[in-house]
């Protein structure tokens, strides 16, 4: 799998983008199944690109857990991160996951709740 990786950043360094169209259908369907990732791809939707940080996201998890799925959705190329300043930033990445797995992001959206 192909991957980018992000080095503006001590912080940044190693951390790594999947191209949606290099991701396996179990990676994206697993990535999509937990109910706080739904939660997540569900905030970014809602929102403009690039205005979502990390630690603004209402989960009940604790923030190593919160990183295990960004983590998880980077890898699965269903999202994209950037650091600026000490906030990391989010974007959904809608144009390319919709590319690789027409409809999935769709009905993921389209359910409301966890």
């Amino acid at each position: 799998m192909s991957v980018r990786q992000s080095s503006n950043t001590a912080r940044a360094r190693g951390l790594t983008h999947a191209l949606p169209a290099e991701v396996s259908l179990q990676d994206a369907l697993s990535a999509v199944a937990d109910p706080v990732r739904r939660s997540i791809l569900r905030e970014l939707a809602a929102v403009p690109e690039w205005t979502k940080a990390c630690g603004t996201f209402d989960l009940p998890v604790t923030k190593a857990t919160r990183s295990h799925h960004f983590a998880v959705l980077r890898a699965a190329g269903l999202i994209e991160q950037r650091d600026e300043g000490p906030r990391r930033l989010n974007r959904l990445r809608r144009p390319e996951f919709d590319a690789a797995f027409p409809g999935l992001l769709d009905l993921v959206l389209s359910h409301p709740g966890r």
